[in-house]
């Protein structure tokens, strides 16, 4: 059993029609992930995580059961986690976007006008994934290096951060390996 430490989070599966929805436009935009939600285990048995009534902090019993948390995946300092542990709890109450999933699936496509660019990376709205990202961004702790826009991260998005990375290799190259030849 993995025992999160404050500013870790966690990826979890959606049952029902919500969780449908989520994995139908996950799949939409190829992020085929087995996960549909995120939060951010705060500490004290509680956890941050955006819903549609609304950012709330609620005790982590009460949250579904994590497929996979972060812990020792992600290298953070304790300042670190004090500081995501502090945004995670300074965005509670942020409402939630369902134009975002759909701004995240233009972008996929390559299409983004600028005001719903504008909209997606104000982070006065967020889904689940955009309030883990953001927490993190405003701790100085860039999950992502590679050039998107704030907020354009989906639970699959995350699901890919954690997963473990495979070797993979052809025939050839595991025949010059298992002979040690250059």
């Amino acid at each position: 059993m993995t025992y999160p430490q404050p500013g870790d989070f966690a990826l979890t599966k959606i049952g029902g029609f919500t969780g449908r929805f989520v994995a139908t436009g996950q799949w939409l935009v190829g992020d085929a992930a087995p996960v549909q939600h995120a939060f951010i285990y705060v500490g004290n048995g509680e956890i941050v995580q955006a819903m549609p009534g609304g950012a709330e902090l609620i005790p982590l019993e009460e949250a579904n059961e994590p497929v996979v948390w972060s812990t020792g995946k992600i290298p953070l300092t304790a300042v670190d986690r004090v500081r995501i542990v502090g945004a995670a709890r300074g965005l509670v109450g942020t409402p939630y976007s369902f134009l975002d999933y759909a701004s995240i699936a233009l972008a996929h496509y390559r299409v983004r006008p600028a005001w719903v660019r504008d909209f997606v990376a104000d982070s006065g709205h967020l889904i689940c994934s955009q309030l883990v990202d953001e927490a993190y961004l405003r701790a100085d702790v860039h999950l992502f290096d590679d050039g998107r826009l704030p907020g354009d991260v989906t639970p699959g998005d995350l699901w890919k951060l954690l997963a473990a990375k495979r070797v993979t290799s052809t025939d050839r190259d595991l025949w010059r390996l298992a002979r040690d030849v250059a």
